[in-house]
């Protein structure tokens, strides 16, 4: 089915915090990492002049084809995109002779549409095939994965990808219906067999949610590509040019708040206490932002939302 017959509608969280943050000279480049259904792009060129630029990334090839057709793409000479993870902008920016950058935006996780989407195979809500890659047309598939990964791979990645206490009665219950000759290949199965694994529950959330996210943050390698895609951006980023992250669950909001504060700090030697500084400082922390109560009424996937903001140290070149 194409994605312009489909009536989804979704409002980015934090959309105008982040745009606000992110947006400092009118006529400068910047980069959406996420462009999802475009609702960060469409506010950013809002506020660019003629001379403005967008660059955005997207893994989903559904994504980028709101973007580029039907009637919900962007028509604008400012604005261009890319196929990829947001880890490989500065290799695709360099091809496109773009060498620096006045603002990096991430809005990490997965989006409405996708969770929406029952063939996608991110939501327990809805019984579909297991899949949850974000680009369905390269890599394995959850079920590919835990067709063949032994019981105690599986558990690993429940455990440390969902911080998931059940990970092993979780991992044993999977390996015992594959080798029953059932394996769990729909989003439905999976739930269900977690659910009688989960001896408690926290309150209001489902006993799948974590064993979820464990899967889709390694199918994706959301972890790894956000690592990539943070020293990506500092690289990019020209003097006082703006980095922009929301996150949206512990693991990735630790690694952008450990990676900020890193870049925040000089690393001395301490064996010799009064030599230069080995490392200068390349950011400056400037805002950690929570959605309000009216946002996250309106929206209860706010309540999660974390946007972090740092800005690029050095001094600013004259347009």
């Amino acid at each position: 089915m194409s994605l312009h017959t489909l009536a989804w509608t979704h409002r980015p969280v934090l959309l105008e915090p982040a745009v606000d943050a992110l947006v400092t000279t009118p006529h400068g480049v910047y980069v959406d990492g996420t462009f999802g259904r475009g609702g960060h792009a469409r506010a950013v060129l809002q506020r660019l002049s003629s001379d403005g630029r967008l660059v955005a990334f997207d893994k989903d090839p559904q994504a980028v084809e709101v973007a580029t057709q039907g009637p919900r793409r962007i028509d604008d000479a400012r604005f261009s995109i890319r196929h990829a993870s947001f880890a490989h902008m500065r290799e695709a920016l360099a091809a496109m002779g773009i060498a620096q950058v006045h603002g990096v935006l991430l809005d990490l996780g997965v989006s409405s549409p996708q969770i929406d989407d029952p063939a996608r195979g991110f939501s327990f809500r809805h019984d579909g095939p297991l899949d949850m890659r974000m680009d369905p047309t390269r890599g394995e598939s959850a079920a590919g994965f835990l067709l063949h990964a032994d019981e105690r791979r599986i558990a690993e990645v429940i455990r440390d990808y969902g911080e998931e206490r059940f990970a092993v009665p979780i991992a044993k219950a999977l390996v015992a219906r594959r080798q029953g000759g059932s394996p769990v290949r729909t989003t439905g199965e999976l739930a269900q067999l977690v659910a009688r694994a989960v001896k408690t529950r926290e309150p209001g959330q489902d006993p799948a949610t974590r064993t979820f996210q464990a899967l889709r943050i390694l199918v994706n390698a959301e972890l790894s590509d956000l690592e990539q895609g943070l020293n990506a951006a500092i690289e990019l980023l020209a003097p006082l040019g703006r980095l922009a992250v929301i996150s949206f669950h512990s693991l990735e909001d630790r690694i952008v708040k450990t990676f900020i504060a890193r870049e925040s700090r000089s690393e001395v030697d301490r064996r010799a206490p009064f030599a230069p500084a080995r490392r200068p400082l390349r950011l400056r922390a400037l805002a950690r932002i929570r959605a309000d109560e009216a946002e996250c009424r309106a929206n209860p996937r706010a309540r999660s939302a974390i946007l972090r903001v740092a800005e690029r140290l050095g001094e600013e070149v004259p347009a």
